[in-house]
Order: C-alpha cells, then structure tokens, then sequence
C-alpha cells in the first residue's frame, strides 16, 4: 500500500466503485439506509503538500434512492430535497490535513441551497494500478449533520413520542478515483 503523501496528481471518481450513502433514524427505532446514484468529482493536489489538495463532488438530487419508490419520491418533493429546485449537492474542499493515513478535508456542503461548512476525515485506503492499467486511489470516511441546518426540517410527531426521522443523518462515503495526469 502506498503512503497517502506519495500521492499526486488529477483524479476522476469512478462513480460505479464509489457510493455516497446516508443512515438517518425512522420512527427512532430503525435505520433508514441509502445513496445517491449520479454523482461526481474530481480532486487533484500532493499528498505531500496537503495545502494543494481540492476537491469537488456533485451529486444529482434525483438520484436520492432508498429502494422504496414512495418514500424516495417524497424525500426528492419540496418536503426535503426539493429536487426540481435544487437539482444538486455539492461539496467544495477549502482546506485539507493529513495525519498518518487519514486525511482530513474541511469544506462547503451545499444542499437545497444553503450552505455549511464541514470536516470529513478519509482513511486512505491505498493505490493500485487496475487490470486495464489505470492508477487508482481509494478512501473511506463519513461524518454526521443536521439536515434541519439544510431546511430539512419536515417531519411527523408520533403518538408514542419523538418523530418520524431524525435530525442527525450519517454520512459514509467510499471512493474509487482514477489518476487523469
């Protein structure tokens, strides 16, 4: 496995050995488990010199998916995402550390048009050159936030207490990249 600051150059997210996916609380006895299917990204920068890492990953609002039809159509209506309005999310990194095998990239998460600033840490997961000789890179990470700081704040009280989703929504990203340099 290669050391995170041996890494440099321009990378493309390989989008079908990626996932962005989210965990939120249902009726606050289960999880609700998803992703977004369109999505991507580029990052670029030395692992040497965290200073010069950016990266910028766009995902299509329509591509909320949980595997059930109903409740993904009403999380895409102007309940939640408002997904004919605010087509996409992005994140923008401002800064980036890196510590051992973990960096750490802080930036602009912007959903259904407001924005908040965020730090997600990624452990390095290594590079490889695949079968058809492409130099990839991976990383994992995740972070919670409040989807009410994002004007996601529907939600139904229920009559034993509590409500109907959670506030906090996890997120856990996986990501494949592509070396284009």
């Amino acid at each position: 496995m290669t050391d995170i600051t041996a890494v440099n150059g321009t990378f493309t997210i390989d989008a079908a050995h990626s996932r962005l996916g989210f965990i939120t609380r249902h009726a606050m006895v289960t999880k609700v488990r998803g992703s977004f299917n369109d999505f991507a990204g580029t990052a670029s920068g030395n692992g040497s010199n965290p200073s010069s890492i950016s990266v910028e990953v766009t995902a299509q609002a329509a591509s909320f998916s949980t595997g059930i039809a109903d409740r993904d159509a009403h999380v895409k209506s102007a309940d939640f995402l408002d997904a004919d309005k605010f087509p996409t999310i992005t994140f923008r990194s401002t800064s980036a550390a890196i510590s051992g095998n973990t960096l750490e990239l802080t930036g602009d998460l912007t959903i259904k048009g407001i924005t908040k600033s965020l730090t997600i840490p990624f452990e390095f997961g290594g590079q490889a050159v695949d079968p058809s000789g492409n130099t990839r890179i991976g990383f994992e990470g995740g972070t919670k936030i409040s989807r009410k700081e994002f004007g996601l704040t529907w939600n139904a009280a229920l009559e034993t207490g509590g409500v109907l989703v959670s506030d906090d929504v996890t997120l856990e990203i996986e990501i494949s990249a592509i070396k284009q340099d």
